[in-house]
């Protein structure tokens, strides 16, 4: 039996913010900041809760599949913007659908998070489980110091999902590589938790709640490490790269996209982008692009896919499928 994606779905919340108008905010320029990401606008919340972008997503998913609330097994959210440190944001969607048989939690590998919990997906239909939901979903916007034009150009809020089911098809994870770089994890942190309690009072800098970013240690990162992780996927199959219909890799920057095909050696034009429109929305970037992708018709059922997300932890995470 085989991991068949039946349904993909995103959602973004309706305010846009421009380049232009992130000059009334901070010492910028529109081309300032398209020269260095590609990035042109973003969505940005005005009250919507990561649960809140989720269950949008959610309630479309089953929509279009057909499917009761009752049939799913599982609820993975990706995310590193929670609502709160508890209930999960998986929880509360499973809590809004009526999802009663379903188990329900969050995973946070940052902007890997959808490939991670993709494959964690994958091994639950390996199980007793038959009918999942696997969604990004992230309010960035609220870890976002935005004075601050070295981080807050980047970010956008915004989630992407899909419903997957154990089917015989022709539909497959057919390899994966997931890696962790935790001592280059200060490169990229948000939403430090201080140690406060009637016993302790930690000194700490108010600053440690938003993004801090060191962006050139980022970009090494990434134009490094997410190549050798697709190789070492593409070595796990009958592959080459050439053989690949689409690359689908997390929309961080549009420079480093670029980049990483440039090493790999492969037609830029294969590489989906979209960062252009929605900034970087961490773990919901890949299934936002997956959905806009299969919903123009670039994506057709059979085709080979790329996916490899990278980012806070450090992490990076590729996955081979056949769609």
């Amino acid at each position: 039996m085989s991991l068949r994606i039946v349904q993909t779905a995103h959602y973004v919340p309706p305010k846009v913010v421009s380049n232009t108008d992130l000059t009334k905010l901070m010492a910028t320029s529109d081309e300032w900041i398209r020269t260095r990401t590609y990035i042109e606008e973003r969505h940005v919340s005005t009250g919507e809760q990561s649960s809140d972008l989720g269950l949008q997503v959610a309630r479309q998913l089953l929509h279009q599949a057909q499917w009761s609330a009752a049939s799913l097994d599982f609820i993975i959210v990706a995310t590193m913007s929670p609502d709160a440190l508890s209930p999960s944001t998986a929880a509360i969607i499973q809590g809004q659908l009526q999802a009663y048989q379903a188990l329900a939690f969050d995973l946070n590998a940052a902007c890997s998070g959808f490939i991670y919990a993709l494959v964690q997906a994958n091994q639950l239909l390996q199980g007793p489980y038959q009918r999942g939901m696997v969604i990004g979903a992230e309010t960035l916007s609220k870890l976002v110091n935005w004075q601050d034009r070295t981080t807050a150009v980047l970010f956008g809020d915004g989630a992407g999902g899909i419903l997957v089911e154990d089917q015989a098809s022709a539909s497959q994870i057919v390899a994966q590589d997931l890696r962790s770089f935790g001592t280059q994890g200060k490169a990229l942190t948000a939403g430090y938790q201080p140690v406060v309690s009637a016993f302790y009072q930690e000194s700490s800098d108010p600053a440690q709640k938003y993004f801090s970013m060191d962006g050139r240690a980022v970009y090494r990162f990434a134009t490094h490490e997410v190549p050798q992780s697709i190789e070492r996927t593409l070595q796990q199959t009958s592959w080459s790269a050439a053989n690949v219909n689409w690359w689908l890799l997390h929309q961080a920057n549009g420079r480093i996209i670029q980049a990483i095909a440039t090493h790999l050696a492969q037609p830029k034009t294969k590489f989906l982008m979209n960062v252009q429109h929605y900034g970087n929305t961490s773990a919901a970037s890949i299934p936002i692009l997956l959905d806009e992708s299969i919903r123009s018709q670039k994506i057709q059922r059979g085709q080979k896919l790329m996916l490899s997300g990278f980012g806070g932890g450090l992490t990076v995470g590729s996955i081979a499928l056949i769609y």
